[in-house]
């Protein structure tokens, strides 16, 4: 059964995403999409209402979680698409994200501020739609509020030829290991999702396998299939093509489902144009409900 369908795409219960759970269905709906999984991060906070809103869309909204996990040194984003966000496995999950995420924050913010710039925690609070804030979004409030326009440490982020991707620019340069404002990483382990996985009913999928915080080797993936890794997000704007050609390799050698995930978020990520990732289809769906049990 085909149909047009895109795994990762962020709405505004992300503290990095622009539009309402149902302004995405109804750009799904106006591209012709059949499907879509509203994947944000470390939350389920859109649903269930969003799965009504594509009903009465005719969208279907696959239920989905992006969460930040940590394995072999390095910070790996998993996708469980199909999970049920209901389960206490999942909401177990959430808590010990959101309270990990809330205290890299508030280190963050300190460093920061002893590093002159002006920002507080009620700024980052107030502009992150009430999850969790993420690095990029933090160094978003920071960039927006003008009493560092002037500053001349951030200067650069200013210069319109870098405006597009500042927040980007700015977390490498601050927040990224071995810089000023770095924190270390406390998330749940991958290997522990992987492991809980069942319970929550979701199909484990690697997100964007190639992004340069993760670098995913052959290696990597066949420990993370036998801890349970169902599916492999080949197709993404974070991969080149040859990182594309990589992937869809790989997945096919270990035979994991390869899938297809934008990672639309909005203006942050203004390269990634909605409904733009042409190699989803819905025979990736029906496969990982075979791979999790058939579940429903």
């Amino acid at each position: 059964m085909s149909g047009r369908v895109d795994f990762h795409v962020h709405s505004n219960k992300s503290s990095d995403g622009d539009y309402a759970p149902a302004e995405l269905v109804g750009f799904a709906r106006d591209h012709g999409m059949r499907a879509i999984s509203i994947a944000d991060h470390d939350t389920v906070a859109a649903y269930p209402d969003v799965v009504d809103d594509g009903r009465r869309a005719g969208v279907e909204v696959i239920p989905g979680i992006e969460l930040t996990t940590l394995f072999g040194g390095r910070e790996f984003h998993l996708l469980l698409p199909l999970v049920d966000w209901t389960s206490p496995a999942l909401a177990k999950i959430i808590e010990g994200q959101t309270e990990c995420r809330m205290h890299e924050t508030r280190e963050r913010v300190a460093k920061i501020q002893a590093l002159g710039f002006a920002l507080t925690m009620e700024d980052i609070e107030a502009r992150s739609n009430g999850a969790p804030p993420l690095g990029v979004k933090i160094a978003q409030v920071l960039l927006e509020n003008p009493e560092n326009a002037g500053n001349p440490a951030l200067e650069r982020y200013y210069r319109p030829a870098n405006k597009r991707y500042a927040p980007y620019m700015f977390y490498g340069d601050f927040f990224a290991e071995g810089k000023p404002a770095f924190v270390p990483k406390k998330f749940i382990a991958l290997v522990d999702v992987l492991s809980a996985a069942p319970a929550t009913g979701g199909a484990p999928v690697l997100s964007h396998p190639g992004a340069y915080f993760q670098r995913t080797t052959a290696e990597d993936a066949r420990v993370l299939k036998a801890h349970g890794l169902i599916g492999l997000e080949v197709y993404t704007f974070y991969h080149t093509p040859e990182q594309t050609a990589f992937y869809k390799d790989m997945a096919a050698g270990l035979d994991l489902v390869a899938t297809a995930g934008s990672d639309f978020h909005g203006r942050i990520k203004p390269h990634v144009h909605f409904g733009a990732l042409a190699e989803g289809d819905y025979g990736m769906v029906e496969k990982l409900r075979a791979r999790r049990g058939g579940a429903a």
